[in-house]
């Protein structure tokens, strides 16, 4: 295998024509004979270069609507010879095959035909058929061949030219796996349209995904863990992934995913008053809605301002300075955004370490989609829990109706419950979290560790009592035994909201009517694991 190999001849076939003149000025520079195509070859004709139409080299003229121009063995003879090897020179020498030692190819514009909203029939004329053909083939016989198909490789390969009078085995090899991932990922966007958008399969044969590596972080949960952040080549970059950095370290793994938790459950109240979320490994400590940002951002912090320390912060407004003067009085990690103001960034702006992300924007919580989990062996699949509860899909199952205001409660404490991991238990009182148990073995406990996380907050804020007093407090799953019920009602809850469906649900209503409580079922849940 060569290492250093000359350029003699370049074929350029290209889409996107951006650097077009600059590589093709560097290749004339090198003598190198230009074969092109179509609107590519009269681009370099009107920058004064000389170029030979695809035409001339295989003898047929593009027809087919431009269908039809490099499918040929002139071009493919050309790029998959081995050179050295007797019987493959032997038939370009009686074929009159030349070699290729250099391809520049982009594809159709697939993807931005999709999201362009275009009907059918133009999304499968921006099928390409000839260019992934011809990245194939130079990418296989990387050996003699070198395969452009990013404009900002093209200085890489000028430079070595230059430098070396050819393409290094090195590059040849760095370009080839980069074209075959190129290639990879423009099939499975066609296959994803195919299954999704036309056939409307919601579960394909074959899952198709086409990820692009946006960063390597520093690790992954823990540092003996390396990890990167790709992202999906089908849509613009969102949420956190997409959202704008304005200061503070690199986003770690950690950083990444307790953001997008935050984020996801504050885009729950994205018409909401202004409502602050604090998460902590992946679960919220403190979540409250009120009448200004800053002081949702106090309420939300006063649910469990131990855990908040070193926490995630999303909020539903743009960030102001009084918020953000703030949440700078004690240690966060990440303090999420649709946007900032001068004051605000002004503020943050002493603390380094600090990182503000703005996203723009807020997620549609209905949005559609896949959730993806990998296992042993595996990948679970699911469709994305976007199931939201009214109060028209409310059933009132207790002797006592639940007040407008325990309602109210009842849907807030609802909201969270569904971000908070199972087993859930979430206590709301007027727009605020009173207390939040995740993640125990049992809905009892999760109960209990939410009550003491009030009888804390109301200790370190000076309350006469805990939040609990008066609340609502909200299930994630139904209550197998009364034990759960129980012990909200003991913290001081006067509703329950739950999905019902337990084999005990008449134990756990006549409990409820026993300890006087108002208890709705919502007919679904929301584990999350």
């Amino acid at each position: 295998m060569t290492d250093v190999v000359p350029v003699r001849r370049a074929l350029i076939s290209l889409s996107d024509k951006s650097g077009l003149e600059e590589l093709a000025a560097g290749l004339a520079r090198h003598n190198v004979e230009i074969v092109s195509t179509g609107g590519t070859a009269a681009k370099l004709r009107d920058s004064g270069l000389d170029v030979r139409e695809i035409s001339e080299v295989t003898g047929f003229p593009e027809m087919m609507d431009g269908r039809v121009k490099t499918l040929h063995p002139k071009v493919h003879g050309g790029l998959l010879a081995v050179r050295g090897n007797a019987e493959h020179e032997a038939s370009m020498a009686q074929h009159d095959i030349g070699a290729i030692d250099l391809v520049v190819v982009n594809l159709y514009p697939f993807l931005n035909t999709v999201m362009s909203g275009a009907d059918r029939d133009t999304i499968i004329e921006n099928i390409d058929i000839g260019g992934p053909s011809m990245v194939r083939s130079a990418a296989k016989n990387h050996a003699s061949v070198a395969i452009l198909t990013d404009p900002a490789d093209y200085s890489a390969v000028l430079a070595e030219l230059d430098e070396k009078g050819g393409t290094t085995l090195e590059l040849r090899k760095r370009l080839a796996a980069k074209a075959y991932a190129l290639t990879a990922a423009y099939d499975s966007a066609i296959a994803s349209w195919f299954a999704f958008a036309d056939q409307q399969q919601f579960f394909p044969d074959s899952l198709p995904i086409a990820l692009t590596k946006s960063s390597e972080l520093r690790y992954g949960e823990n540092p003996h863990q390396k990890a990167a952040l790709y992202l999906p080549q089908s849509r613009g970059a969102m949420g956190v992934a997409g959202a704008r950095q304005v200061q503070g370290k690199e986003l770690s793994y950690n950083n990444i995913n307790d953001g997008d938790a935050a984020l996801e459950l504050v885009s729950e109240f994205r018409a909401a008053e202004p409502t602050c979320v604090i998460v902590k490994h992946a679960n919220p400590c403190g979540v409250a809605t009120a009448s200004s940002l800053v002081e949702a951002y106090r309420h939300a912090l006063e649910c469990d301002s131990v855990s908040a320390f070193g926490g995630i912060i999303a909020l539903n407004r743009s960030l102001d300075g009084p918020t953000a003067e703030a949440i700078a009085e004690i240690f966060t990690e990440v303090v999420i955004a649709p946007d900032a103001d001068e004051r605000a960034i002004a503020a943050f702006a002493r603390k380094k370490n600090l990182r503000l992300l703005l996203t723009g924007d807020l997620p549609d919580p209905a949005r559609g989609g896949f959730a993806l989990k990998t296992i042993t062996g595996g990948v679970l699949v699911q469709s994305r829990d976007n199931g939201r509860i009214s109060r028209d899909d409310l059933k009132v199952v207790t002797k006592r109706a639940p007040t407008e205001q325990e309602l109210a409660d009842c849907l807030f404490a609802w909201t969270v419950a569904k971000h908070v991991k199972s087993n859930a238990i979430v206590y709301a009182k007027d727009g605020v979290t009173a207390g939040i148990g995740a993640g125990q073995m049992n809905r009892r406990d999760s109960s209990r560790i939410a009550a003491i996380r009030a009888v804390e907050a109301a200790e370190a804020n000076g309350w006469p009592q805990p939040r609990t007093v008066g609340s609502a407090v909200a299930s994630d799953a139904f209550f197998p035994f009364a034990d759960g019920l129980l012990a909200a009602a003991e913290a001081g809850a006067t509703a329950v909201i739950q999905p019902g469906g337990s084999i005990r649900d008449e134990d756990v209503i006549a409990a409820a009517d026993d300890a006087g409580l108002a208890m709705v079922f919502t007919g679904m849940r929301h584990f999350r694991h």
